[in-house]
C-alpha cells in the first residue's frame, strides 16, 4: 500500500467514523429537537411521568389561580386538548390568560405539568421598528400590521422607541 492510499484510507475511515457519530446523535436527539410540545402531541405520545419537555399553547381563560407562596396554576390548550400546569414562581410581566406561553418541566403521577420555567410569548402582531420600516420600503406592508387588537393597550412598536418616548418625557 503506497501512502498516498493509505492516507485516502485514514481521511475515509475518519469521515465513516464521523457520519456514524452525527447519526447516533440525531436520533438520540430528534424528539428534543422541536422547540415545544403541545398538549395535544403530549397526549398522543404519551409521555412518561418525570420526563423533562417544553409545553406550549395558550393559557386558558378564567383557569389561572393563585395560592399562597407564588403558586400559580393554569391550563394551557391548543384547540384540541388541555393540560393543567402548576408552577411557584415570579410569572412573565407579558403572562396573562388568552397568551401564549411555554413552560419547561415534566409531568407528574397525576398527570399535572410540573413547571419550573414559564416563558410568555407576545402576540404575532409584534414587529420591531426597523422590520416594519423595511416593509414599508418594499411595498409589503398591512394596514392591519401595527393596530393593536380589541381590548388591548396601545404601546410602542419597539424597546427603543419606547426608551425615546421615556426619555423625552422626562425632559419636558
Amino acid at each position: 500500500m503506497t501512502r498516498k492510499q493509505r492516507r485516502l484510507t485514514i481521511i475515509g475511515g475518519a469521515l465513516f467514523v464521523l457520519a456514524v457519530a452525527a447519526g447516533l446523535v440525531l436520533n438520540a436527539l430528534r424528539d428534543s429537537i422541536v422547540f415545544f410540545s403541545t398538549p395535544t402531541m403530549v397526549a398522543e405520545k404519551h409521555v412518561p411521568p418525570g420526563k423533562r419537555f417544553r409545553l406550549g399553547g395558550l393559557v386558558q381563560p378564567g383557569s389561572l389561580k393563585r395560592g399562597a407562596d407564588l403558586a400559580v396554576s393554569f391550563e394551557v390548550a391548543d384547540g384540541g386538548a388541555k393540560l393543567p400546569v402548576a408552577y411557584k414562581g415570579i410569572l412573565p410581566d407579558l403572562f396573562r390568560e388568552g397568551q401564549g406561553v411555554v413552560a419547561e418541566g415534566a409531568l407528574d403521577a397525576s398527570g399535572v405539568f410540573k413547571a419550573d420555567t414559564v416563558l410568555a410569548k407576545h402576540d404575532e402582531t409584534y414587529m420591531p421598528k426597523e422590520v416594519a420600516d423595511s416593509l414599508k420600503k418594499q411595498g409589503h406592508w398591512k394596514d392591519d400590521y401595527g393596530k393593536p387588537k380589541a381590548g388591548a393597550k396601545p404601546g410602542p412598536v419597539s424597546m427603543r422607541e419606547g426608551a425615546e418616548k421615556t426619555a423625552a418625557g422626562a425632559t419636558q
